[in-house]
């Protein structure tokens, strides 16, 4: 039995063996695809349906993943337009974003969602909020998949006051109390990975503590990275190394292949060499990468052999969150 038949449509499987069926056919039953086909097979075999298609060569496909989301910023959208990362970090969007409530975080989210759901998105990495229990709730509510973390800063320029208190031991164990409470529920659709939010705002203990839980809990960690010449030349002035961010997270041992590096868009060559070596991922934002923070080497990292994905950043970033 099926409740509804799509036919007659351009089937984008990305199966094994990424088919493209021409004239193809996805029948759902209940809350599940029931079979994915030939349109003659698949009609054969399920002669009725509650409701029936023909999508007239429409392309079918699945739903996107966006790596890279402020799900937070979403009542932010024009707040933070023309002005620079710094001022746009410091001036714009810490202050409201630290003046948030639980109730702001969920209505966020919800908006957030519904945004990213029109557009075909049905997963995506959450960059990191403050009120991680609520935006797992509104991503509970709209069936979405998520990996979501809290923003951990503990130290750096430019943080609110009710911000500016929080520890790198605070920081941690709020992460691991995140884990225990949400990690695989709504019926596994929800993961909790760690958060960095950048290294301009983390300690070396905040970097490496968070390295070696998130490896023991076998999740994730979401970091911003190199996304702007003053981070990579604050980080030469104070490490002493050659270059920036990437060059000294290898110093420290800390890429891992469970990291997702947000941005990246000033290395060098053998940075990214550094990112190919560890299998570090990467999420590229087009939209706030051409606004606010330059070009990426993305030919360059895919000929390295990086794993690069789309993401659309907060919509303070791009004013949309279209992927």
């Amino acid at each position: 039995m099926a409740d509804t038949i799509l036919h007659s449509a351009v089937v984008v499987t990305m199966d094994g063996e990424l088919r493209v069926l021409r004239d193809g056919t996805v029948t759902v039953a209940g809350d599940r695809i029931a079979a994915v086909g030939p349109s003659a097979a698949v009609l054969a075999a399920f002669p009725s349906a509650a409701r029936t298609l023909d999508l007239g060569g429409r392309i079918v496909l699945p739903g996107f993943v966006n790596t890279h989301v402020h799900t937070s910023q979403q009542l932010a959208r024009g707040i933070a337009d023309d002005v620079d990362l710094m001022t746009w970090l410091h001036g714009r969007i810490w202050p409201y974003e630290s003046h948030m409530t639980e109730e702001d975080s969920y209505a966020s989210t919800l908006l957030c969602g519904i945004e990213l759901l029109r557009s075909g998105v049905t997963c995506f990495a959450e960059a990191g909020g403050q009120f991680v229990s609520e935006i797992a709730r509104a991503v509970e509510l709209l069936g979405l998949r998520a990996c979501l973390t809290k923003s951990t800063m503990d130290c750096g320029e430019g943080l609110p006051t009710n911000w500016s208190s929080c520890s790198t031991d605070d920081c941690i164990q709020s992460q691991k109390e995140l884990y225990e409470k949400h990690h695989n529920t709504a019926d596994g659709r929800i993961r909790i990975w760690f958060g960095l939010r950048q290294i301009m705002n983390a300690t070396d203990r905040l970097l490496l503590e968070t390295r070696d839980v998130a490896q023991k809990l076998n999740t994730g960690i979401h970091m911003h990275i190199a996304e702007i010449p003053y981070e990579n030349q604050l980080i030469v002035r104070t490490k002493g190394i050659d270059h920036g961010t990437v060059t000294y997270l290898e110093k420290i041992d800390f890429l891992r292949s469970n990291l997702l590096a947000a941005h990246s868009v000033w290395l060098n060559e053998p940075e990214i060499g550094h990112f190919s070596k560890a299998s570090v991922k990467v999420s590229h934002c087009p939209a706030s990468a051409m606004r606010m923070l330059g070009f990426a080497p993305i030919r360059e990292m895919l000929d390295s052999g990086v794993c690069v994905s789309l993401g659309t950043d907060g919509a303070p970033s791009n004013n949309r969150m279209s992927i």
